[in-house]
């Protein structure tokens, strides 16, 4: 069976939902084709269930961290309550309101495997087996997303690791963890399981977080150590085993070995485009794809503006609030170019994805919460430019201290030099996630930090620490 639509979207995570939304707005027929929940990743194994498995805890350390409080905190963390909690949250892993969404903006839901075969040819293989093959009168859009990486260690694929689906999705929380990594996820999901009173071991290659200021990982090492986690720095896996006693026993490049019930692999994510017909349209199975600030693909076949890639494939910004991003910008696109009209792809333009390039912000929610957006001094000099550095603790701000007793952080502004204006932002300490909004719309307003002056920090807030931020700059000249 085949039929022609206006849109086929690969893929129906957020970033798929996005595209399709937007795309249906314009006025077009949108098919979403999706094989397993729609919602994808991170509604149901990743930022969601990731995020409620790791509030329950933060939020009694918060409470234990304020006088008066702190008495009335009587019992330990209920990690049943916690995954029951993490349960109502991915909806017990069912999409029945997202399918529900779907229908009520008018995008037809193809459940299946879709592939590629040929230009503006999609071929979906339904789960009875069956086949039907959409042919796209304007685009395809490819938002299949990403998994993990499992690294070429001995003996760790044998050794049946956790990914990160695992660590989220857990029944009952396993005595001792260990995890193989230091990023995002691997700090976030040691930080869960300390709080669930699991034996974690951390073993990184280098410094933890190493996309962020230095400072935000060393807080986030002795972090974990304070709940407890043992964290190897400098720790080189070379070969895991599972014995016959279920035990995985990791040994290490100093032969010293690590015991524990699970392993769980944090080491990157690779483009979840290995089946899905790339090679039909001249492009590389299992390959990151490029694409433009439309979010159009380079070098696909077929002539002309039919092939998009938003999300993770397109490895532009790996975080789902940049994939949603992509995807508003790519339906409004798709519409604009299908109706005639002209597509805006200035840098202030809504059809253009221009913020992956310089203004992603970030939040990981470990102990304490690192927040980032924009350059880090290192990577700002190493673009050449030159640089002046704020840097501040974070108890600097009247907020801090009322918000917790003895609050450490730190926060730090990186600024051009030359253009006098924010190119990067970090914070580091309890609570500073919603600080993270203001720094983002300072680096792509390109507001120069003369005005920032005049942006009055409310009287006790943490956002206090923007106005000790510009202290440390130093003031402004007056002119004679």
């Amino acid at each position: 069976m085949q039929r022609e639509v206006d849109v086929v979207v690969l893929g129906g995570g957020p970033v798929g939902e996005n595209v399709a939304d937007r795309a249906r707005a314009g006025g077009l027929d949108v098919v979403l084709v999706e094989h397993e929940l729609v919602g994808g990743e991170c509604s149901y194994w990743a930022c969601v269930p990731s995020k409620t498995l790791l509030r329950s805890a933060a939020a009694l350390r918060a409470a234990q961290r304020v006088a008066g409080a702190a008495g009335a905190v009587t019992g330990p963390l209920d990690v049943e309550a916690v995954l029951r909690r993490r349960d109502y949250w991915v909806s017990d892993w069912s999409d029945h309101g997202a399918v529900g969404w779907l229908e009520s903006i008018g995008v037809e839901l193809e459940r299946g495997h879709g592939r590629l075969d040929g230009p503006r040819r999609v071929v979906v293989e339904r789960p009875d087996g069956t086949e039907v093959a959409l042919v796209a009168r304007h685009a395809v859009v490819v938002s299949t997303g990403s998994d993990p990486v499992v690294p070429p260690i001995v003996g760790l694929a044998e050794a049946d690791p956790w990914t990160s689906r695992d660590a989220t999705s857990v029944e009952h929380p396993p005595a001792r963890l260990a995890i193989i990594g230091g990023g995002v996820v691997a700090v976030e999901m040691a930080t869960a399981y300390a709080g669930f009173g699991t034996e974690v071991t951390v073993l990184a290659r280098s410094r933890l977080l190493g996309g962020m200021e230095p400072f935000a990982g060393d807080a986030v090492a002795a972090g974990l150590r304070g709940l407890g986690a043992s964290v190897r720095l400098g720790a080189q896996p070379t070969q895991v085993e599972r014995n016959a006693s279920g035990n995985v026993v990791i040994t290490l490049d100093d032969e010293s070995t690590v015991t524990a019930d699970e392993v769980l692999v944090a080491t990157g994510r690779k483009p979840r485009t290995g089946t899905i017909g790339l090679e039909t349209v001249g492009l590389e199975p299992g390959s990151w794809i490029e694409v433009d600030d439309t979010l159009l693909v380079s070098g696909a076949d077929g002539g002309g503006e039919w092939l998009y890639a938003t999300g993770d494939v397109n490895h532009r910004a790996l975080l789902t609030h940049q994939g949603k991003y992509q995807g508003r910008a790519a339906g409004d696109v798709i519409a604009a170019r299908a109706l005639g009209r002209g597509v805006d792809a200035s840098p202030w333009g809504v059809h253009a994805a221009t913020a992956d390039h310089s203004a992603v912000p970030q939040v990981v929610f470990a102990e304490p919460e690192c927040v980032a957006v924009g350059l880090t001094a290192a990577a700002a000099e190493r673009a050449g430019i030159e640089v002046r550095i704020a840097d501040v603790p974070m108890q600097s701000a009247s907020g801090a201290g009322i918000l917790a007793d003895g609050y450490e952080g730190r926060a730090r502004l990186v600024v051009d030099a030359g253009r006098g204006n924010v190119i990067g932002a970090t914070f580091v300490g309890q609570d500073v996630a919603e600080l993270l909004q203001a720094a983002t719309i300072a680096i792509v307003g390109e507001v120069p930090v003369d005005r920032l002056w005049h942006v009055v920090p409310a009287f006790p807030t943490m956002s206090e620490v923007w106005l000790r931020l510009l202290e440390d700059l130093g003031r402004p000249e007056v002119a004679a």
